[in-house]
């Protein structure tokens, strides 16, 4: 019976090979300079003495008479030498070992970028259809608020994918349109309702002032507030209160996210915003949610920083965990005036 070998892993494959790539680079640079150093001590030793002299088996002994200018010169120059070399050799070891990761990030923006193209046509298609059902059905359908709140959800689904399609791109810092916060947040606490009841959480939105607005998209305020609110929800207790609010800080606006759980465990609050990273300490275990993967967290600080605004953990204590959107507040029409063309 012939038995297979198994089959290894191409991502591991390659990380290997660039490995063995980069310790092979490494050698040889130190190596090279290893050498240039003995090349720049002989060629000094063969200024002060011939080199029949120094194989002359005859010669017992030969004094090398050497300044302390000569010394301070050809120390410098060495160092300078190997400064320099060891740059180059820095540099091209650097671009040697960065080449296959630059190509997974290449093929990675690809693939993300097709998916999204390909489920832009079908979502399209079926917000249409959402559409005419709505149109179609009367004013006393019991189902109308359902169908609504499909609609609601479908073009939720749709900034994610048109966000999928911006995150595929170099990341660079966008002005958007001003979007108000608090028709956001009840928004954003509306679509979060059924599951904080199902879980036997309440959801309370704090006053924000009606003319309190962010320089962010509305649908990336709002998912971003919903990923937030769906972590909180999560890692609630039964009968505890997730409250939202929003405030003016300068030219930023603040939007929280506030739970009254047991604080953030198995995991330090500054990772919590990093892609795959999170805690096996969830109320139900961790992973039966949408943000339980270490994703919904990571794409929040993607989505506010590409605005120039920044997710970050405020506090986190056994009494609860506040989450904090920082996003700029839309420039001034006086400052958009006054900058130089």
């Amino acid at each position: 019976m012939i038995r297979r070998r198994p089959t290894q892993d191409p991502d591991a494959q390659l990380i290997r090979s660039a490995a063995r790539r980069v310790a092979l680079t490494i050698s040889l640079a130190v190596s090279a300079l290893v050498v240039a150093v003995l090349i720049a001590a002989f060629a000094v030793v063969f200024t002060q003495i011939p080199l029949p002299d120094l194989l002359n088996p005859q010669q017992k002994e030969t004094v090398v008479d050497i300044q302390g200018l000569d010394i301070i010169v050809g120390g410098v120059s060495i160092g300078l030498i190997a400064i320099a070399l060891a740059g180059l050799l820095g540099w091209l070891v650097t671009r040697r070992a960065v080449r296959p990761l630059v190509d997974a990030l290449r093929r990675q923006r690809q693939f993300v970028a097709d998916a999204s193209h390909e489920l832009r046509t079908p979502l399209a298609v079926l917000d249409a259809r959402i559409q005419l059902l709505q149109r179609s059905s009367r004013a006393s359908d019991p189902h109308q608020e359902l169908v609504t709140q499909l609609r609601h959800d479908t073009l939720s689904v749709i900034g994610v994918v048109s966000d999928l399609l911006h995150a595929a791109e170099v990341p660079t810092e966008s002005e958007a349109e001003p979007t108000p916060v608090a028709t956001c947040v009840a928004s954003a606490i509306s679509a979060m309702s059924i599951l904080a009841r199902e879980r036997r959480v309440r959801l309370m939105g704090a006053h924000i002032a009606p003319d309190l607005s962010a320089s962010i998209p509305h649908t990336s305020l709002r998912r971003s507030l919903i990923a937030l609110l769906d972590n909180a929800i999560k890692h609630s207790p039964v009968g505890t209160i997730v409250t939202v609010r929003a405030s003016q800080v300068g030219r930023r606006v603040h939007i929280s996210v506030t739970d009254q759980g047991p604080g953030i465990r198995g995991i330090e609050p500054s990772r919590v915003f990093d892609r795959f990273a999170r805690s096996a300490d969830a109320v139900d275990g961790g992973g039966s949610s949408r943000t339980g993967f270490g994703i919904g967290l990571s794409l929040v600080q993607d989505t506010v920083s590409r605005y120039g605004g920044l997710a970050r953990v405020s506090s986190s204590t056994n009494e609860g965990t506040t989450m904090t959107l920082i996003i700029p507040m839309p420039r001034r029409r006086a400052e958009i005036h006054s900058r130089p063309a």
